[in-house]
């Protein structure tokens, strides 16, 4: 059974910086995107970033200039680079991982929480 595995949240005040990891346990085949998510306290869960099977990368426009995306294909991972954070970047971040047969995968996400 395939699982996803965030780790790299914690807490941390404005203006810091934090690196979230996303591994998977088993096999994922024809991954068609890997991307974070994040749910903020008392909000719906949103888009922060994406990067799909041909390297292209797209941002919500809240952290653009700020997070990076990347992956390493040969160990099917996927991070997530946070710097210059805020307040508003306090949420559970999710991994999720697509592939081309309409399946995807989710991690159980990990707590950012980011003091004033």
């Amino acid at each position: 059974q395939v699982q996803l595995v965030e780790s790299g949240g914690g807490l941390v005040q404005a203006g810091g910086s934090l690196r979230l990891s996303c591994g998977v346990s088993g096999s994922i085949f024809g991954i068609s995107a890997m991307e974070w998510y994040r749910q903020p306290p008392g909000k719906q869960r949103e888009l922060v970033a994406r990067i799909d099977s041909g390297g292209s990368i797209n941002y919500a426009d809240s952290v653009k200039g700020r997070f990076t995306i990347s992956r390493d294909n040969a160990k099917i991972a996927v991070y997530l680079q946070m710097n210059s954070l805020k307040p508003d970047d306090t949420a559970v971040y999710y991994c999720h991982i697509a592939n081309w047969g309409s399946k995807d995968y989710w991690g159980q996400g990990t707590q950012v929480t980011v003091s004033s």
